[in-house]
């Protein structure tokens, strides 16, 4: 009985070590529209640390953080920044325009909020953000509006 209780327990941390490291190839087959309607996948950011988080033109304290993400991507030039729009084209372009960024961004709708679920973010919640490490590991996880200082020490450390 201890026996099989040992190769149950096994087969469980298997499964689980095994679903860890798929958590992390499941950000590089996302895919989202850019801003002239071709559909995307994140596979060209694999091999590179990236900074993922999804966003809504509605959502205050996404657009809030929005100028300090992008100044993080201008002192950061080595981490790849996206932006993950959970919002329509027309909305995400107008703001654009108001609020222009030099990283990309990319439009997934509302399946952007089964995307951030299957990462880990399981109430849905925006925004949202996601630290890779080159190797594709996730080396943070925030959700709710980023603290700058905070993100730009991750940021350095991924450097090291």
């Amino acid at each position: 009985m201890k026996l099989r209780q040992m190769g149950l327990a096994g087969l469980f941390g298997l499964i689980g070590w095994v679903g860890s490291a798929w958590a992390e190839p499941q950000v590089f087959a996302i895919e989202a529209d850019d801003l002239t309607g071709q559909t995307i996948n994140l596979a060209p950011y694999q091999g590179k640390a990236l900074v993922l988080n999804f966003w809504a033109t509605w959502c205050p304290p996404c657009v809030k953080e929005m100028p300090e993400l992008e100044a993080l991507s201008q002192a950061h030039p080595e981490v790849q920044f996206v932006g993950l729009a959970i919002d329509t084209q027309r909305n995400v372009k107008r703001f654009l325009e108001k609020v222009p960024v030099n990283y990309a961004i990319y439009v997934t709708g509302h399946r952007g909020v089964q995307i951030m679920k299957n990462l880990g973010n399981k109430t849905g919640g925006i925004p949202f953000t996601l630290v890779l490490n080159a190797d594709g590991s996730i080396a943070e996880q925030v959700l709710g509006q980023i603290d700058s200082a905070q993100l730009d020490q991750i940021l350095i450390n991924l450097k090291n």
